[in-house]
């Protein structure tokens, strides 16, 4: 017996030397997070970090979390095998750094993490428990074998259980994926003659494009309809001990696809209905075999008690973390993570909350795009808002069922009871308004959404020029040199001299011509300057895609956005921005009422149309007048530089009178002047190409540090002498480098620009950056600006040239049509 007690205190000794750090403090501590998961994610890599933890991060690839890891082990985490070599290796390659647990915030990868858990012998889930509650037909399986209710079941693998469902199941029932998560796919099925049909749409929709975590396996099932309240608990568990839990009641879904429309905390059922959903809680986690994790369980309320839904094992979705935390101050991340590394948690009471908070998701009735969305200012100064999430901006498709299953975002508000939370929902969902426009038939993107969300390959239009536009979708990028490439484009006479911009408009598109054409590209030319005759060549014309450079139509700059709409009309697919576009970024007051909207810094301005308006008595001199719709510095001199008010009514008779164009008036901003030139259009291949700097602490006295006309056009000018152009940017702080590139993204994103632009921006002796305006289309020749600061990169002007032909056959590829006349920015 004495050895006996002797043996059972040394295990002791040993378990607890495992279970307990000699400190419990997390700050230096080792963990293996197993996989990133989507930048949401973010707040939880965040979290970690203020913990002071070391992370070693499984994932198969670098990604936005590279500031918050320490080490990184990349390897495939769909395929296990693989994955436990690269851990292993890891180890055995760095054995000073002791990883000390392992956890996983990221359904697709509760099963890895058990594995994980199971081979290096840290504490969690093992994967025998795990893959029988990451199951949802195992999990039914066993809660019938224990005596925990469960809905009667079936695995459908052939049509006798379809036939099996038809004769012994009572309805309605829900047919949904064995490993899915997030309601996709899940759908109720409220006769027997649907069944047939509904099961065909969910076989053959699945997808782990549209719910990564079906990477463990598309089986699918049918149970009968569990009728009740629905909740949420959250759940630390320690040893077999729950040693906190908080119930969420779920606000009613939308059916028949069980979209989640959101959930309140605490729960408000009767204290005898949330004692028993904690205990057949508390069983389920214990007859399984569920002793040590964070784990967000899902069950329903019903006549005959509590239904388990299922048990995920890791983390609630992200507004449950901060949710849980208002309510009871109990951080759930920090609480995986002590369990993972074995430190001891106290139990939690959660006799009285803190709060109650409520949640409400975004959701549209359609699929289609997102055309507005306004958020008053004012949603900041309430203080019973706790968190606004939008995962979607204006111009984004938005799928719902059957299409796909997305929502815009999420709001959470705190009130001190449920009925005041209710109150403050209401008062705070007035201040925000979004409108999904459904998509129209000739564009709707269709069944072929559930293999790609964003694709349209079975949009169908007979016709020569659709079939460009689907040529165009259906193109491999390799593929991109047999395109037959046509550039529209302005041709003067090369042999005449006197004439700057002539030739600078007949040369670009020459060497356009050049570059691809030593590339192996088929190239044709359609002069705009005869504009009835381009329009009739390109109806006849074979060519694939255009290069879009022209600027001018019957000599009028003006009408330069409607060389992109004859392309649209002719259904030809063009590098560039669109119409709409382009034209509001040539009327430059609008450009600054927008951007003022948007809180984007511009100097201070109003503007005038005829002389009989006022302009604002508080601009400050010196001020800048400019004419409001022209380009290359037309009308811009020296003296449009103003210092009193007689010089600014000169300056304007001479824009409005003389010119006949409105005039915009600005404060005048002494400073350097940056150029940002962006590749791109999506958040995944936005760029910002080196900054090109202006300084003109040479120019002689008397010359205003502007760009008028003279500077950009004129030969041995004495701006061209003494402006100091600066590609890369000089002796600039890091922070000053990424305000100016944040806000001219921003403004770049805000006008809607495709493929290319550049942003102009002064920034003042306090470093405050001010935007001028935006060049949806600049020139494109050898030396100017955007080709210049791409070659740093290593773009060579054939590879700059090509990008942006990829670019467009990716706009085009992965949207439905005209997907890029749906403006950004309603």
């Amino acid at each position: 017996m004495k050895k006996t007690a002797k043996k059972m205190i040394k295990l002791g000794k040993s378990l607890r030397s495992k279970m307990i750090s000699p400190s419990d403090k997390l700050e230096g501590r080792t963990v293996l997070l197993v996989n990133t998961g989507s930048i949401r994610k973010r707040f939880i890599l965040q979290r970690l970090k203020k913990m002071g933890l070391r992370l070693v991060v499984l994932n198969s690839e670098k990604n936005w979390a590279e500031s918050y890891v320490d080490e990184w082990i990349l390897a495939d985490t769909t395929h296990h095998a693989e994955a436990l070599r690269a851990v292993q290796k890891f180890i055995r390659d760095n054995p000073r750094q002791k990883i000390e647990g392992a956890l996983t915030f990221w359904e697709d990868d509760v099963l890895l993490t058990s594995k994980i858990v199971d081979k290096f012998g840290f504490i969690g889930i093992p994967y025998a428990v795990a893959s029988g509650v990451r199951n949802k037909n195992l999990f039914r399986n066993f809660c019938e074998e224990n005596d925990i209710l469960s809905p009667r079941h079936r695995t459908i693998e052939a049509k006798k259980d379809l036939d099996f469902v038809l004769e012994n199941f009572t309805f309605p029932v829900v047919i949904k994926p064995s490993y899915g998560t997030s309601s996709a796919f899940v759908v109720k099925v409220e006769r027997p003659s649907d069944l047939c049909g509904k099961y065909e749409y969910v076989k053959n929709s699945i997808s782990e494009q549209v719910e990564s975590a079906l990477s463990n396996g598309r089986q699918i099932m049918v149970e009968e309809y569990i009728d009740g309240s629905e909740v949420d608990i959250d759940v630390l568990v320690q040893n077999g001990i729950i040693k906190f839990y908080s119930i969420s009641d779920n606000s009613a879904t939308k059916e028949p696809f069980f979209v989640e429309t959101g959930r309140l905390t605490p729960s408000n059922l009767p204290d005898d209905d949330q004692e028993n959903i904690i205990a057949t809680v508390e069983e389920t986690l214990e007859k399984t075999g569920v002793r040590s994790g964070c784990i967000h369980f899902e069950a329903k309320l019903t006549k005959r008690g509590t239904v388990p839904i299922e048990a995920n094992l890791r983390m609630g979705g992200d507004e449950m973390y901060s949710s849980v935390k208002k309510v009871w101050g109990v951080d759930l991340i920090e609480g995986a993570v002590k369990i993972a590394l074995g430190i001891y948690i106290p139990k939690i009471k959660t006799e009285e909350s803190k709060q109650c908070v409520l949640c409400k998701d975004f959701l549209s009735d359609h699929s289609g795009v997102l055309v507005q969305l306004d958020v008053d200012p004012e949603l900041k100064e309430k203080d019973f808002v706790e968190e606004v999430k939008f995962f979607k901006k204006v111009g984004d498709t938005v799928m719902v069922p059957p299409e796909g299953y997305e929502y815009l975002g999420w709001m959470t508000v705190s009130g001190d009871n449920s009925s005041e939370a209710q109150e403050n929902m209401e008062e705070a969902e007035k201040l925000i308004e979004y409108e999904v426009a459904r998509f129209h038939s000739a564009s709707f993107i269709g069944k072929t959404v559930r293999k790609d969300p964003h694709s349209s390959s079975i949009f169908k239009e007979t016709g020569k020029r659709t079939g460009k536009i689907e040529k165009i979708r259906k193109m491999a990028l390799k593929d991109q040199r047999s395109l037959h490439i046509g550039i529209v484009c302005n041709l003067y006479d090369q042999n005449c001299s006197g004439n700057e911009v002539e030739q600078e408009l007949t040369s670009v598109g020459l060497n356009i011509q050049k570059a691809l054409e030593e590339r192996g590209y088929k190239i044709s030319f359609f002069d705009f300057n005869d504009v009835a005759k381009a329009f009739d060549d390109l109806k006849n014309s074979d060519v694939d895609l255009v290069f879009n450079v022209c600027e001018r139509i019957n000599e009028s700059s003006l009408l330069e956005p409607h060389a992109a709409s004859l392309l649209d009309v002719l259904k030809i697919p063009y590098t560039g921005s669109n119409p709409f576009t382009l034209s509001l970024c040539m009327d430059k007051i609008r450009v600054k009422k927008l951007l003022s909207y948007h809180k984007i810094p511009t100097p201070e301005w109003d503007y005038v149309y005829s002389m009989e308006d006022k302009v604002r008595g508080d601009l400050k001199f010196p001020l800048i007048v400019k004419p409001a719709n022209s380009d290359n510095s037309i009308g811009i001199t020296n003296d449009s530089v103003v210092s009193n008010q007689e010089e600014l009514n000169r300056q304007l008779e001479h824009v409005v009178k003389e010119m006949g164009r409105p005039a915009l008036i600005e404060e005048y901003i002494e400073g350097d002047e940056y150029d940002v030139s962006i590749l791109g259009r999506e958040e995944d291949d936005l760029r910002v190409l080196p900054l090109s700097r202006s300084v003109f602490d040479k120019m002689p006295k008397g010359y205003w540090h502007i760009y008028p006309f003279e500077a950009k056009w004129g030969e041995g000018s004495v701006y061209k002498q003494n402006i100091e152009v600066q590609r890369p940017a000089k002796n600039i702080s890091k922070k000053l480098e990424a305000v100016i590139s944040e806000i001219a993204l921003d403004t770049y994103n805000i006008l809607d620009c495709h493929d290319y632009g550049r942003v102009e921006i002064r920034v003042d002796k306090n470093n405050n950056p001010y935007v001028l305006e935006l060049n949806p289309n600049p020139s494109i020749n050898l030396t100017n600006c955007v080709p210049e600061v791409a070659e740093l990169t290593g773009l060579k002007y054939g590879d700059f040239l090509e990008e942006i032909i990829r670019m467009a056959i990716q706009r085009y590829k992965n949207r439905p049509p005209y997907y890029h006349l749906q403006a950004n920015l309603i």
